[in-house]
């Protein structure tokens, strides 16, 4: 559901949450850019730290330099205004994958949970344009969506302790790329050589909020081709 006006909820005393819907919508998920954009161009004194996510946007902030009430006015006078402030252009990413055996060790439970060949998840995999909805995780790791139905799968019932960098991997309707190694309980489909965060670079991430990503299914060879 799109709120009609964002919805205020307060956590804790140096936290505001603001939320414009709850579900994953890329209708939603623009709104709450639009809005980060907007409030993060104004550099209002008092405010943290913006963060935000699918349907909401998270702001951290000093009581004592910025009431939560003169904070709330800021943000739904801003939410009526973000069409008219700079918000950075969406890019556009193909991420090269090796899919299956050791790169991808949950590509084939993810063909038997729908009855589909390994050529055919790949497919569906490869064939869907995603959306950047947020960063979070560990740094630099995009949650992109929506996966397909027909590929959709849920969480692993028990997490790995250690997740390969460039691990590509899949969990209900989101599909996302391991920046570092990590644990996770995502099903992993393939593996990609693309480096995702650097802490040096500007943006660190290689991958934001809005951005349009699409993966395309390479060999080995292709992969060392494709990264020089």
């Amino acid at each position: 559901m799109f709120f009609d006006k964002p919805h205020f909820r307060i956590m804790g005393d140096r936290a505001l949450l603001v939320e414009w819907g709850d579900e994953i919508n890329p209708l939603i998920n623009q709104a709450v850019r639009e809005l980060f954009f907007s409030l993060d161009n104004q550099k209002i004194q008092g405010v943290a730290e913006l963060v935000p996510g699918y349907c909401s946007l998270l702001i951290q902030y000093d009581p004592l330099r910025l009431p939560l009430s003169t904070l709330q006015e800021i943000i739904t006078l801003s939410s009526r205004k973000s069409q008219a402030v700079y918000i950075a252009d969406s890019r556009t990413h193909k991420i090269p994958v090796i899919y299956g055996g050791s790169y991808g060790p949950d590509l084939q439970w993810v063909a038997d949970y729908h009855d589909l060949s390994i050529p055919e998840v790949i497919r569906l995999h490869t064939g869907t344009v995603y959306r950047g909805y947020m960063i979070g995780f560990t740094p630099g790791f995009p949650y992109l969506g929506e996966l397909p139905d027909a590929i959709a799968a849920p969480r692993k019932e028990k997490p790995r302790t250690l997740v390969p960098r460039g691990s590509v991997a899949i969990a209900q309707k989101q599909t996302g790329i391991y920046p570092s190694d990590s644990p996770g309980g995502w099903q992993i489909l393939g593996w990609t050589a693309v480096k995702l965060f650097n802490p040096f670079a500007n943006p660190p991430g290689l991958i934001g909020m809005g951005d349009q990503v699409t993966f395309v299914s390479v060999t080995e060879e292709e992969m060392k081709q494709w990264v020089l």
